[in-house]
């Protein structure tokens, strides 16, 4: 992983950071030679802006990067990345205005800036590498980004080559680099060993649908992650129309995410008994696919109304969170990506979440503001309850009416959350939808750098 970051020797060039408040200052410390060709370049100190300046032998003798303003900043996350995207080939070192306290983020970006989704063709790599500032930690900075990496490459790869079994895969190649045990539960064996719904919802697919459990560690406070692994959504017999199933191959992203925070988790050797959950599953439609006002008994005993069998994430994700209650760890995360109305709420670049913990939730948005990793609160509202309850069964899946969609779901998952002190849901999105500084288009890692940072504020309490 250390590979991420250049090694350091003289040839790196000196890279200094500028911000527009600063630029007079500094520009006016610097030769005639470097003043006539930064003014010649337009460099001002504006955010993104990259320049390389030569010597007197016309070889480079130094690079900028455009700080640009605390308002500028404001509208951005990796605010050196945008520069370093745009820098030519070569290994570059910060030599000055880089703030101590924003070196890991920034490094951080560097790195996520350097991803490429090359599995299907040949893409051109970044040219500028760095080496990694002083005074951070570098193998941390390094288990974040080849986390998130994971978790893009997981999402971007489409259903033909991500189904259940692959994701299963992932999860055993994950579990091998860091010796974690993992046992995964198949097809019909879903059945025997009580998990009907993540079995209905799964079995009109050729691929089998699965539930894969994976733990790590033998001491500390104990943390289940459990992730929704629906690997194609086509909304079953309520099928969804073309324009909205185009990126459901990203339906798997809550599972992607679980995957990549748990290699974060393992890969910084963090002290707790970690456990991931991922019901694997292709929502497909079949003669033997479950069907509109079927009523599906739970692992949990509840019974369950299928009202719209688009509203399949939050069955799965009961019977995997029924297990995961079952052992009373100290603390329950699920993530998924699991309603539209979440995105209505609060776009795709905010990850939402619901808890009534509040230590959970002060620690996690101090640490979402600190990682540039935003979250935002949902309410658990209580009174909505009766939206859930259909009269004919103990729980509805897709409550009409259209209100409170992001709610209801958390609402419906909660039920299956009663032996855990602390549960915690997140409602994803897991895409870019356009390219920005260190978050090219395509999948991506929501709340899980936040979650990571958050985890020994929550879990040693």
């Amino acid at each position: 992983m250390s590979d991420l970051f250049a090694t350091p020797s003289d040839a790196a060039l000196p890279l200094h950071l500028v911000a527009e408040a600063d630029f007079d200052g500094w520009i006016a410390d610097q030769p005639d030679s470097v003043k006539t060709w930064v003014g010649a370049n337009g460099f001002t100190g504006a955010l993104g802006q990259a320049l390389v300046v030569p010597g007197p032998g016309g070889a480079p003798e130094l690079a900028l990067a455009g700080y640009g303003t605390a308002a500028t900043r404001a509208r951005a996350r990796f605010h050196l990345a945008a520069a370093a995207a745009k820098l030519p080939k070569g290994d570059y070192r910060i030599a000055s205005g880089l703030p101590t306290e924003d070196a890991a983020v920034e490094a951080l970006g560097w790195l996520l800036a350097s991803y490429r989704f090359d599995r299907y063709h040949d893409a051109t790599p970044m040219a500028a590498r760095l080496v990694a500032p002083e005074d951070i930690d570098t193998d941390r900075v390094t288990a974040i980004a080849t986390g998130e990496m994971l978790t893009r490459d997981l999402i971007n790869t489409p259903a033909s080559d991500m189904g259940p079994p692959e994701l299963e895969q992932a999860a055993r190649d994950l579990a091998g680099r860091f010796d974690a045990s993992i046992d995964v539960v198949v097809g019909d064996d879903l059945l025997e060993r009580n998990f009907p719904m993540i079995h209905a919802v799964g079995r009109a697919a050729d691929r089998a649908p699965r539930l894969i459990d994976m733990t790590w560690g033998d001491e500390g406070p104990k943390l289940t992650l459990v992730g929704k692994g629906v690997c194609f959504d086509t909304g079953g017999l309520n099928l969804k129309p073309g324009s909205s199933m185009g990126l459901m191959k990203k339906d798997m992203g809550g599972a992607a995410a679980v995957l990549g925070l748990a290699h974060m988790i393992m890969a910084t050797g963090a002290r707790l008994q970690l456990r991931v959950l991922i019901p694997a599953v292709e929502n497909a439609v079949s003669s033997n696919a479950f069907r509109p006002q079927d009523i599906l008994t739970s692992r949990k005993g509840l019974t369950v109304e299928i009202n719209n069998t688009d509203a399949e994430g939050r069955l799965v994700l009961a019977d995997a969170l029924a297990l995961a209650d079952e052992g009373a760890p100290d603390l329950i995360v699920s993530m998924a990506t699991l309603t539209g109305a979440a995105r209505v709420a609060v776009g795709p670049d905010l990850a939402p979440f619901f808890c009534d913990d509040g230590l959970f939730v002060t620690a996690l948005e101090h640490a979402a503001a600190t990682e540039h990793d935003p979250v935002w609160r949902l309410p658990f509202h209580t009174p909505y309850e009766a939206m859930i309850e259909p009269g004919i069964a103990d729980l509805d899946n897709a409550p009409k009416g259209g209100f409170a969609g992001a709610i209801t779901a958390a609402l419906f998952l909660r039920r299956f959350v009663t032996e855990t002190p602390r549960y915690a849901h997140f409602d994803i999105y897991g895409w870019q939808p356009l390219d920005a500084p260190a978050r090219a288009k395509g999948g991506v890692g929501q709340a899980t750098r936040a979650l990571l940072a958050a985890l020994p504020d929550i879990l040693d309490a």
